[in-house]
């Protein structure tokens, strides 16, 4: 039995109950608490803060209260945090722009004059004219909390369909919109969640997914299932949308539907929560009655459409390829599919690959920063795009027969700048580029590789103000993630450059479990693996310290999400090694995680506490259960919990029971404090006053706590 589960397994049913009297200078508000064992293959686990999973009971809202109040007024104590937060406003009022795509004669892209809560939607015909606003989501609530989820346009350009989310939640109501006159059209569809749009090439309707609807006083707990496939057609209630495709027999399959850029097929993408193994699913909209067809339907490997020719489809796979490849199917050959290969596999990750300008763009991750190449619709290669530097791109976007496309670029320096591309001059040229009021030409990104405990070699990105001497003493924070087949790569952001501004280091890895290396290095950090994603993360650390750039009082650790988990187990696993921690909307509870919302799709990363396998890993480093007893004495790091009372994708429950247990085993004086945020969610679509206070505050405990001395 693995060790660490043995040692979780030894803590009483009371091990959290009662908080022994520690040296803390803080006046934790007592949590709820109950009796709540359960048992787990016949192990009892102790669930005495369980009340703190219903955010709207009274004794909840009561304790929600009070440590806001804790925390808050902890930081009012904070003499720097008002120059942060003005620093943090001055560097983020820059005017940004989203990659544009085109619709017959008309561009469509979103802008940000700077602080703008939410981001612009423009269109033009010409980007030489001033564009025309065609929605702007700031005028729909005073405090910017309504966020644009998607937008789909016809391809005749006179109608647009787009998602409105409000308070961050994952649930989105769709409207219609005319292009040219900027009024909503009748028509409105709810309880839509996880689902993109696709209209037919007619634009007489669109195709789209969503769930019944749910029980509105629980909405944002309650699990999802059971998604199904509609067509809306124009100018109809959604009481007549017709039923496209549903599983009533595969209640965890989630459903996302595109029709071909020649209008003849609606191709259907199938998933079981988050797995990146997938089902290619299509139906013939040429004959109405057609059946879906199930071309792919082993989930045996990850499938993307990217375009076709008739009936022979094209696909990016990591079938036979953990790198990813470009074959096709002809579809109008008998099934089984055979798969033709267009494009073999490389040394590098295929992140993405799109049919635009008669070719395919490819664009691949080379040690996690982005190089684009192209290649004939035959598959023979045909150059690349040269790129500003060691970045990210994302976009181009485009139909086949287009000779433009557009893309971003970015990196840790760089703020993300807009590209169009010409196909029959094989040039970029620069459309928007953003004025940061900084110098990127003050900061440095090296990459550096370090081997974690088994000996993996690991890629690492560091970003620091020249002129950092590496004398052990800079205050740093080291970012992660490692998840879900997710690439952390390049990206600019505004609070991290004003972190390194006040003589911060910004590191982050690229830890198994994510996609920088393909699906075997995703396998390599999920399931009963996920402790190499902890171990490199801990590694990385060490890396920092031996090197000299930092020394554990200097050293904060960050992350989001499943990022959040990975602060949470690293701190609890190795306290000893870090000076604060900062776990944002992380997922807490591996024991509970599935109970709520979308929670089941994570087991094809996680596993579940139900399968005796499972919960011995899951229970061994699950940081809610990893927290010593009261009165142990074991000393965590200065820690600020940050959630969202709306987060309905990790329930804020995962962060209310940590905290209330972190705070009882807290065996010194530092600060174990939670930051509860008031209409937000998961992080999509937050306003930007929103990001700027949580981001100030969050810098403002780590100068605090790590003892920075603040200057430019």
């Amino acid at each position: 039995m693995h060790r660490r589960f043995l040692l979780a397994a030894i803590f009483s049913p009371v091990t959290f109950l009662f908080a022994a009297d520690s040296p803390s200078k803080f006046n934790y508000p007592p949590a709820p608490t109950t009796n709540q064992v359960d048992d787990y293959n016949g192990v009892s686990v102790a669930d005495p803060y369980r009340a703190l999973e219903n955010p709207d009971a009274p004794e909840s809202r009561k304790w929600i209260e009070a440590e806001n109040k804790i925390t808050f007024d902890f930081l009012k104590t904070i003499s720097e945090r008002d120059g942060i937060r003005t620093r943090l406003t001055e560097v983020w009022d820059y005017e940004r722009f989203g990659v544009p795509f085109k619709e017959k004669d008309r561009y469509f892209f979103s802008k940000n004059t700077g602080l703008q809560n939410q981001n612009v939607l423009y269109t033009t015909k010409n980007f030489a004219e001033q564009p025309r606003m065609l929605l702007d989501p700031n005028l729909l609530t005073k405090d910017g909390t309504i966020a644009l989820g998607d937008a789909e346009v016809t391809d005749d350009a006179k109608l647009m369909a787009y998602g409105l989310a409000t308070a961050g939640s994952d649930w989105q109501q769709w409207k219609v919109r005319e292009v040219e006159t900027g009024k909503d059209r009748q028509d409105l569809i709810d309880w839509v969640k996880f689902s993109n749009t696709s209209w037919k090439r007619d634009g007489s309707g669109f195709f789209y997914s969503r769930y019944d609807k749910p029980d509105e006083k629980n909405k944002l707990r309650t699990q999802v299932y059971n998604h199904k496939l509609f067509f809306h057609p124009l100018g109809t209630a959604q009481a007549q949308d017709k039923l496209i495709y549903e599983r009533p027999d595969q209640k965890e399959w989630l459903f996302n539907a595109e029709v071909t850029d020649d209008g003849r097929y609606l191709i259907i993408t199938v998933q079981r929560g988050t797995d990146p193994k997938n089902r290619i699913f299509y139906k013939n909209l040429v004959d109405p009655n057609s059946k879906v067809v199930e071309l792919l339907d082993k989930a045996d490997a990850e499938y993307a459409f990217i375009d076709n020719q008739g009936p022979v489809f094209a696909f990016r796979t990591n079938l036979n390829a953990p790198l990813g490849r470009i074959v096709t199917i002809d579809t109008s050959k008998p099934l089984p599919p055979r798969m033709d290969e267009l494009v073999s596999e490389s040394k590098d990750k295929l992140e993405s690959v799109s049919s635009v300008g008669d070719h395919f763009v490819a664009v691949y991750l080379k040690d996690a920063h982005s190089a684009v190449k192209l290649f004939k619709l035959d598959g023979t290669s045909d150059g690349e795009i040269k790129l500003p530097g060691l970045g990210t791109v994302a976009g181009f976007t485009g139909k086949r027969k287009d000779r433009e496309t557009f893309y971003s670029f970015t990196s840790f320096t760089t703020p993300t700048s807009i590209f169009r591309y010409d196909f029959d001059k094989k040039t970029s040229q620069v459309l928007f580029k953003p004025k940061v009021k900084f110098n990127p030409d003050d900061y440095k990104t090296e990459q550096v590789f370090y081997k974690s405990g088994d000996g993996t070699r690991i890629p690492m990105f560091i970003s620091y103000k020249k002129g950092l001497k590496r004398e052990g003493r800079n205050p740093t924070y080291l970012f992660g993630y490692g998840g879900f087949d997710i690439s952390e790569t390049p990206t600019f952001k505004p609070e991290n450059l004003v972190w390194m501004e006040m003589g911060g280091i910004f590191a982050l890895p690229n830890l198994r479990g994510g996609g920088e290396y393909g699906e075997k290095w995703h396998e390599a950090g999920m399931l009963h693996t996920k402790q190499n994603v902890f171990d490199d993360f801990i590694a990385a650390a060490r890396y920092l310290i031996d090197n000299r750039y930092t020394s554990t009082p200097k050293l904060a650790i960050g992350g989001g999400s499943n990022g959040g988990l990975l602060v949470g187990a690293c701190m609890t696993q190795r306290p000893d090694l870090f000076g604060a921690a900062l776990p944002n909307v992380g997922v807490m509870d591996m024991l509970r995680f599935e109970k709520y919302t979308i929670g089941w799709a994570w087991t094809s990363d996680y596993g579940s506490a139900q399968k005796p396998d499972d919960f011995a890993y899951l229970y061994a480093y699950s940081p809610l259960h990893h927290l010593a007893p009261p009165g142990r004495g074991c000393c965590y790091p200065a820690t600020m919990i940050t959630t969202a009372d709306h987060d309905d994708r990790v329930v804020p429950a995962h962060s209310f029971k940590f905290a209330a247990a972190l705070q009882a085993a807290q065996g010194c004086d530092k600060p174990t404090l939670i930051r509860i945020e008031t209409r937000a969610g998961h992080g999509a679509g937050k306003p930007t006053t929103k990001i700027i206070e949580e981001t100030a505050d969050r810098w403002a405990f780590l100068v605090k706590e790590l003892g920075m001395k603040v200057g430019r």
